[in-house]
């Protein structure tokens, strides 16, 4: 009876499991250089390219590139995200690098903490921070939000 109660359950899960595997897996990476949004978008202004560099190439290029998106990390806060549009692999062997081309939209999304990492991580859509509106993101200077943040009224 358990059995036939487990197979039950997986048909009636089957939808949300199909839905998830649909989902684009994401990037999550520091920002270094920049403290701030506005200072990422001061240096891209001076004419640098929105492509970001990093040494591995990720092995599910496919899932990422299936409208997955690039979550930026700023002073231990999730703070935006921009949509991938390509990853490329730079060179070969040793001296090989990557890539990844993003939109230059900027999305800004919940804040959320994420410690000191190297590197880049796969932020799979369920742990994702989601977007903020327009009017939420402009509701509250960033140095005011964080320090709610940090003290947990936010």
């Amino acid at each position: 009876m358990d059995a036939s109660n487990d197979v039950v359950q997986a048909i009636a899960l089957w939808p949300w499991r199909a839905i998830y595997a649909a989902m684009a897996l994401h990037i999550i990476k520091l920002v270094v250089g920049c403290d701030t949004i506005e200072d990422l978008l001061a240096w891209h202004k001076e004419g640098h390219p929105w492509v970001m560099h990093t040494r591995m190439t990720p092995k599910r290029i496919d899932e990422v590139l299936d409208g997955g998106s690039l979550y930026r990390v700023f002073k231990g806060q999730i703070l935006c995200r921009q949509r991938i549009l390509a990853i490329d692999t730079v060179g070969s062997g040793p001296a090989s690098r990557c890539e990844v081309t993003v939109d230059p939209t900027i999305v800004r999304v919940a804040p959320q903490p994420r410690r000191a990492f190297q590197g880049w991580r796969y932020l799979s859509p369920e742990d994702a921070p989601p977007d903020l509106t327009e009017s939420e993101a402009a509701d509250l200077p960033p140095e005011l939000a964080r320090q709610l943040r940090e003290l947990g009224a936010w």
